[in-house]
């Protein structure tokens, strides 16, 4: 009688190492591209110069190209700018008995250097000259301009919602109606997506002129590009539960679409929906730069004219203005969310 030894396979607890020398080759490859490209894009610099400021701030250093350019731009921008001071000749339409609110006139007398025709010699005359000066005139022009600089983000925001929501069902693939239609349909919204909304506002500033009308499609078209992608990625990930039973009692693509999968969707179509409201309020004060209306249009005027008290008072309605907007978003989101 035989006696037969059974062997039992104990198993393998050796954990596999998470990297190898292909993984230590590859990262010393990274490494040796990263410090090529930090060369090239000048990170050294940026390091010594950031080194610099940092011990003129401790005050182990007597300057830096950091340091000088800060307060070469913060020694005239504050204070900032609030008044309007004009020559009453510059003033269009003007009317003395019908001022402005809160402005008044006030005459100063300025020395100018001119040639006497007679004696050929230079003379100092005195001249006198009236200005209408409005103690808030500024700020009152600033908040124009970002009201209409909020104007082109909320339209260029609603348009691009409503022309989202049909490339959403077109770009999603399981209810694209064709596997072109599909194709097509991320093609466009990929390609409005490619192009910077500076880049589309120069050319739309070529067709339409300066203003606020090639602001607010630059803005359209980015902004389509991103709601298409995400709305049609979100109408891809709904629970397909819901889905299948309402497929199984005979309801149509569309009744599926608003019952099953709306609901699903709506709360991160409202947050997309205030994230490229929120996006477009910052991108509109860029797009200004190149002539597509709002507050960067007058930002730029007043920074090439080194005009930098009148810089400050925008950059601070346009900060305040951001912060404000987040509040409202916020809440706003909580309410319906």
């Amino acid at each position: 009688m035989s006696i037969m030894t059974t062997r039992t396979s104990v198993p393998d607890w050796r954990l596999r190492q998470p990297f190898g020398w292909k993984s230590v080759v590859g990262l010393l490859a990274i490494l040796f591209v990263a410090c090529l490209s930090a060369e090239r894009v000048q990170l050294d610099r940026m390091a010594i110069e950031i080194g610099s400021f940092s011990l003129e701030l401790a005050g182990l250093s007597e300057g830096s190209q950091i340091g000088r350019g800060v307060e070469s731009v913060t020694r005239d921008m504050f204070p900032i700018a609030i008044s309007e001071k004009r020559p009453l000749d510059l003033v269009e339409d003007f009317d003395a008995n019908a001022l402005p609110f809160w402005a008044r006139i006030e005459t100063e007398y300025v020395e100018t250097t001119t040639l006497d025709p007679d004696t050929l010699q230079m003379g100092i005359i005195t001249e006198e000259q009236r200005f209408l000066v409005q103690p808030i005139g500024y700020l009152v022009f600033v908040l124009g301009k970002m009201l209409e600089t909020i104007e082109i983000a909320i339209w260029a925001s609603l348009i691009a919602i409503i022309f989202s929501l049909p490339l959403a069902w077109l770009g999603s693939s399981n209810y694209s109606p064709h596997p072109l239609v599909y194709a097509c349909a991320r093609g466009f919204v990929s390609f409005l997506r490619s192009i910077p909304e500076l880049i589309s506002a120069l050319f739309l500033v070529l067709a339409f002129g300066f203003g606020p009308i090639a602001g607010i499609l630059a803005l359209t078209f980015h902004s389509i590009g991103f709601l298409g992608k995400f709305y049609a990625e979100d109408v891809e990930a709904a629970n397909v539960s819901p889905q299948n039973a309402m497929k199984a009692a005979g309801a149509g693509t569309f009744t599926i679409l608003r019952i099953a999968v709306l609901p699903q969707v709506l709360p991160s179509y409202i947050g997309l929906s205030l994230y490229i409201l929120d996006r477009n309020i910052r991108m509109a004060t860029v797009i200004g730069l190149v002539g597509a209306g709002g507050i960067g249009q007058e930002l730029k005027g007043r920074f090439d004219m080194f005009q930098y008290d009148r810089v400050g008072t925008i950059l601070l309605v346009i900060f305040l203005t951001v912060v404000a907007l987040d509040i409202i978003s916020a809440r706003f989101r909580k309410r319906l969310v």
